[in-house]
């Protein structure tokens, strides 16, 4: 079906989509949490009649443009990525995850096309409610567009609701409910789309308290303050449960990137969940796939209770799911290199079958099409050339996993005090925290993208969970042109992001005047 291509291609184009994936993403999530700001401020202008809140709704507005016209540039170039560098990937998924991506353009999109201009043009041409009721549009619309492409990125994650077509070596949707409402998906949508809410929150309280140490615009500050810091308490309340059921999910259908979060080698019951830990190199010369963790603050049983809700769960670790294990639920999965046997099979069964189709054998397809469903669960494996490249890269899983969640409780410290200096008025006690909400802005940004390096490089290398590895996603193009647009990407995106930060200080100090 598809041949391994070389390691520079294969390399090349994973870092040309994680560099698009991680600049786009820059974008996206202040988007999504400031379009429910502004939706808010406007809706308090409306029923209030307070001139104080149209004038930060118009602020934070002007911000708000700024991003999300950049973010639409870096997403389209993202999509196209698909088609270019991706092609047997889509090939293989199209009829899956297609059809997310086209409810997204024609619904989502075309939301945010129709109202965002009333929004940003329509003040004094459009009624009040009309103009309140685009505001509002644009944020359903965004909201919805991100629902569509993480619905897509869970089945990714947890293929459900599908059934392998070997006759077009693709796989079809079946149940479009399974893949709309998987656990997977609505724990993923939650914890993305509430976690880019708190980062707005961050982004609004960092800006408002730079008015606060310039002594420049306190009503609008104040405002914005107390609003951003409920918001955001509220949003993190909700990031930390829809993370702590991801996790429930994660231990169940990605067992490899469960373990790699947590560094754990040796799996069993009353596993300890490591807070704070040093990953360093195996002792054991024959285990160098494996890490050790070193002065590390631990809490008993707590991976065991996070995972399945009791401290006597099982739960493997790296060196028990390539022996093999059975799981707490009692499945049983055989050692990786088994699996690796059975993807071999059946991607001959696929090729057995698709020649007797063509020389009309029956009987021969019948018996290669019964092995091609024995052993398709295990399919991708058959592209794997060591049981070792089942591991994604343990570190950078393990330590973005904790800054995150660290950085997670961080914000929500910040949230408590600026709601209650805000709601007091008592700018003056306010002392370090304006420099604390200032730097937590770019640390909400660490936070983010962290939370994308543990769910994408957590599954490598996997680019569909089991029945696809990134080797075998590839287009079949030479190195070089890959090469050469990840540099051309590279400066461009470079250039984008230094002309919003540039547009976004130079508003923010004429607002300050």
């Amino acid at each position: 079906m598809y041949e391994i291509s070389s390691t520079s291609l294969v390399e090349w184009s994973r870092w040309q989509f994680a560099m698009t994936a991680i600049y786009h993403y820059m974008f996206v999530p202040l988007t999504l949490g400031l379009s429910f700001l502004i939706a808010i401020m406007e809706t308090i202008w409306v029923r209030t009649g307070k001139e104080e809140w149209l004038k930060a709704t118009k602020f934070w507005m002007k911000l708000f443009g700024i991003n999300f016209a950049i973010g639409v540039a870096t997403g389209l170039i993202l999509e196209f990525q698909f088609g270019s560098n991706w092609s047997n990937y889509s090939w293989f998924v199209g009829d899956i995850f297609g059809a997310p991506l086209a409810i997204e353009g024609l619904l989502a999109f075309f939301l945010e096309a129709t109202f965002v201009a009333v929004m940003f043009f329509g003040w004094n041409k459009v009624s009040r409610r009309f103009h309140l009721l685009s505001t509002w549009m644009v944020f359903i619309g965004s909201n919805i567009s991100a629902l569509w492409i993480l619905v897509a990125n869970a089945w990714m994650q947890n293929p459900v609701g599908m059934e392998f077509n070997p006759f077009t070596a693709r796989n079809e949707m079946d149940d479009f409910w399974s893949v709309l409402l998987s656990p997977t998906a609505v724990s993923k949508f939650f914890h993305t789309v509430t976690s880019a809410y708190t980062l707005s929150a961050c982004f609004v309280i960092g800006v408002s308290t730079w008015f606060i140490l310039k002594k420049k615009q306190l009503d609008l500050a104040r405002q914005s303050i107390l609003l951003a810091s409920v918001f955001g308490i509220w949003s993190i309340l909700v990031t930390m449960f829809s993370g702590d059921t991801s996790a429930q999910d994660v231990a169940k259908t990605q067992p490899m990137k469960f373990a790699a979060m947590e560094g754990l080698n040796e799996g069993g019951k009353n596993m300890e969940l490591t807070v704070i830990g040093i990953l360093q190199e195996h002792p054991d010369p024959s285990k160098q796939h494996l890490k050790t963790t070193t002065m590390k603050v631990a809490f008993p049983g707590m991976l065991s209770f996070l995972a399945y809700r009791t401290t006597d769960a099982y739960i493997p670790g790296i060196q028990n799911i390539l022996d093999g294990y059975t799981s707490e639920t009692g499945e049983v999965f055989p050692p990786v290199r088994q699996r690796m046997e059975n993807g071999r099979l059946a991607i001959e069964a696929l090729r057995n079958y698709k020649q007797a189709i063509e020389i009309k054998d029956e009987e021969a397809a019948a018996s290669a099409l019964s092995t091609l469903k024995t052993n398709y669960p295990d399919f991708g494996y058959g592209y794997l050339q060591s049981e070792y490249e089942s591991i994604p890269h343990i570190p950078l899983v393990f330590y973005c996993f904790r800054i995150m969640v660290g950085l997670g409780f961080l914000f929500m410290t910040l949230f408590i005090i600026s709601w209650w200096y805000a709601r007091k008025r008592q700018f003056e006690k306010f002392k370090f925290i304006p420099y604390v909400a200032i730097i937590c802005v770019p640390l909400a940004y660490i936070a983010s993208q962290c939370g994308w390096v543990v769910a994408e490089v957590g599954r490598q290398p996997w680019v569909v969970q089991d029945l696809l590895p990134t080797s075998a996603a590839v287009t079949r193009i030479a190195s070089p042109w890959v090469v050469t647009t990840f540099w051309m990407f590279a400066v461009l995106f470079t250039i984008l992001l230094i002309a919003e930060l540039k547009i976004m200080f130079t508003q923010i100090k004429k607002e300050a005047k």
